[in-house]
């Protein structure tokens, strides 16, 4: 089969799947715009890391706020002042006769040691982090990520092995409110309050699954199978994209997940098991995205 027409028969699935997309997903679903500004998706101007949706992206946002600003910010007023004490009292005016000084044993401990007190003060709370995003808990739902040229395919191997392939929108195509290259035909979708364990590997080119709001992201490497989670707090949908240079197309790989209540993704998992038996669900989405063209 050519390019053309692989190309053409994903966006053909892709139309088929969005158009029988469940009914939960109707009036009353959790959108985009339910969560607070930079929660999800950036903001404009904004500073600093997005809203923290999940337990380890709060860790990462305390550990950079409550740790690391304070400390860059202490070094860096301090070397700003050295910079500033430098120019004004040792310029050629101010101090015609340099000194020869070449040693001086306080000050030469005094900056190996500070920094390495530093580093201990930083390490301590990072070591932890890193154990917290690296111990995967037992996993309530299991969800497989593969990297493709340019998009992304996901299985739910604990769901009967359903599939999707997810494919950016195009600007023609996006519907108010959707953001312009974070927006796809069709989104994950997981239960809120439940632990996703998520496996990435690629199909051809290195790639990277990144979601900021859930403090994750990990390379997809052809024939390897990396492993991260998730734990998302709050419904809501969720953008992220892929975040290694993979191409010519790798700005256009966006991922969205949208964080549902449980009883929401049991209806979604029974449509996407119908459609795969090929039985059509009682009712059909009046909003389902468009497809990408």
């Amino acid at each position: 089969m050519s390019l053309l027409s692989s190309m053409a028969a994903r966006k053909s699935a892709a139309f088929l799947s969005a158009a029988l997309a469940p009914a939960v997903f109707m009036a009353g679903a959790v959108r985009a715009e339910d969560l607070p500004p930079g929660m999800g998706q950036p903001k404009d101007w904004q500073l600093g890391l997005q809203g923290a949706a999940t337990p380890v992206m709060e860790h990462i946002t305390t550990f950079h706020n409550d740790l690391l600003v304070p400390i860059i910010t202490v070094i860096s007023l301090f070397v700003l002042a050295l910079l500033v004490i430098v120019m004004v009292r040792f310029n050629r005016h101010a101090n015609p006769t340099p000194s020869k000084t070449t040693h001086h044993t306080g000050l030469e401990i005094a900056w190996t040691v500070i920094p390495i007190l530093i580093l201990v003060v930083i390490a301590i709370p990072s070591f932890r982090l890193l154990f917290l995003e690296q111990t995967i808990p037992p996993a309530d739902v299991t969800l497989k990520a593969t990297g493709q040229s340019w998009y992304w395919d996901f299985e739910y191997p604990d769901h009967g092995g359903i599939t999707l392939s997810s494919n950016m929108v195009d600007e023609k195509d996006l519907k108010p409110g959707q953001p312009r290259l974070l927006t796809v035909d069709q989104e994950v979708v997981v239960p809120v309050n439940k632990v996703v364990r998520v496996q990435v590997t690629s199909g051809g080119v290195l790639h990277a699954f990144a979601m900021p709001s859930f403090g994750i992201k990990i390379d997809a490497v052809p024939g390897r199978l990396n492993e991260t989670w998730f734990q998302a707090t709050r419904e809501g949908v969720y953008h992220g994209q892929c975040s290694e240079l993979c191409g010519a197309r790798h700005a256009f790989m966006p991922i969205v997940i949208r964080v549902v209540s449980q009883a929401e993704f049991d209806a979604w998992i029974s449509t996407k098991k119908a459609e795969m038996s090929g039985k059509a669900p009682a009712k059909l989405a009046s909003n389902a995205t468009p497809t990408a063209n």
